[in-house]
């Protein structure tokens, strides 16, 4: 049986709620928030950090220091109605 390959990369998703950035990796557990998106993306690096600190990351299917992949969920400055044929 194969071993799968360790991941390199953390996923992480930024949305906005009521009133904050919040940040929530796909693959481990850590959530976290901020103000702004720049102390929200500190903060994430931070939890990160402190989640894996003492901790194999094999044990999380991850290389040794993985690189965060952040993707951002953001509504539309606007809508555009279509017209109705």
């Amino acid at each position: 049986m194969a071993i799968p390959a360790l991941q390199k990369t953390i996923k992480a998703v930024v949305y906005e709620s009521e009133g904050y950035y919040v940040t929530e990796c796909t693959g481990i557990s850590v959530v976290t928030q901020g103000s702004t998106i720049e102390e929200t993306l500190r903060n994430l690096q931070e939890a990160v950090a402190l989640y894996l600190e003492d901790e194999d990351p094999a044990e999380f299917g991850l290389v040794p220091n993985p690189s965060i992949v952040v993707t951002m969920e953001m509504e539309p400055a606007h809508t555009v109605e279509l017209p109705t044929l």
